[in-house]
């Protein structure tokens, strides 16, 4: 009975094995702008049905189920205990400040789309990744974007200011979330002794038991309800794991320089997604204010991508 279970789990290895070499076939044939496109528009479509379950569920709880849901599936996928059997050990401080600071990064931003519209949001989050680059290399482009992206900033305020300053300061918090996550992960990429996906996926996990005390009671309107949770779990999917395979892909394939002027698109994609999706249409100076910052995220230097 024994050979035969090891036979039967030898064989369910190698069929999900070939499944998965399959999908990674098709995926692999798409041109690399079309995969980003498609990660873009899955994390920002995630995004807006999150802002739509905000009725039903505090932005927290979904801020936290998102996590936990992601952790999951990334955890499934890659299976890091098989590496610590394998006598490898993970930074564990390092992965746990990573993903700690991803699950406050994505708490933030959903606090701030509660309250901004999602291409406001996503534009002044921005602004973070824009900061590392113009405080690490000082060159004149880097500081060209960021006199851009503070001129846009200042424009999205000058609309939202009186409205919901708290947006706003959330937005601003999960910039700077955002920043350090881009630091952390250089630091975890450069690491040997773990690889960028299952250090993401212990990450994950880490910050949402950490997180779990606080934001549990957030989500117990969804974890009472079969309809919501799956929801909230497919919200975790899309804006999270989908994005991120499909990015990996693509960085693979394109120059750095043109995955970090893809990377520009994204507040305008989120503006898009946000005006056909929730109906936020933005207004001129808005639209303006968006417009700066995505010139500035094109300017930017292209040494490094976003993670």
């Amino acid at each position: 009975m024994l050979v035969e279970g090891r036979s039967e789990d030898s064989l369910a290895v190698m069929l999900r094995g070939e499944a998965e070499a399959r999908f990674a076939g098709r995926i692999e044939g798409l041109p690399p702008p079309s995969l980003f496109v498609l990660g873009a528009l899955s994390q920002y479509v995630g995004s807006a049905l999150a802002v739509l379950l905000f009725a039903s569920v505090p932005a927290a709880g979904v801020a936290w189920l998102r996590v936990v849901a992601a952790a999951g599936v990334l955890l499934a996928w890659r299976r890091p205990w098989r590496a610590r059997a394998r006598g490898v050990r993970a930074p564990v401080p390092l992965v746990a400040a990573f993903g700690i600071t991803l699950a406050l990064m994505n708490l933030c931003f959903y606090l701030a789309i509660d309250r901004l519209p999602l291409g406001t949001a996503v534009a002044i989050e921005f602004c973070g990744p824009i900061a590392v680059a113009a405080l690490g290399s000082r060159t004149h482009r880097d500081t060209a974007a960021l006199l851009l992206a503070a001129l846009g900033v200042i424009a999205l305020t000058d609309v939202h200011l009186a409205g919901s300053p708290e947006g706003l300061a959330f937005a601003a918090g999960a910039g700077v979330l955002w920043a350090g996550y881009v630091v952390l992960g250089h630091r975890l990429a450069a690491d040997t002794s773990v690889s960028s996906e299952d250090g993401l996926a212990l990450g994950m996990a880490i910050g949402a038991v950490a997180l779990a005390p606080a934001l549990v009671p957030s989500a117990a309107g969804a974890l009472a309800s079969p309809p919501l949770l799956a929801a909230c779990v497919a919200v975790g999917i899309a804006s999270s794991v989908v994005p991120y395979a499909l990015e990996q892909v693509a960085m693979r394939r394109l120059p750095r320089a043109r995955f970090a002027l893809l990377l520009a698109l994204l507040p305008a994609t989120a503006a898009i997604v946000g005006a056909i999706v929730l109906g936020q249409v933005p207004g001129l100076l808005e639209a303006a204010g968006i417009a700066l910052i995505v010139a500035a995220a094109s300017l930017r230097s292209h040494g490094e991508p976003t993670p």
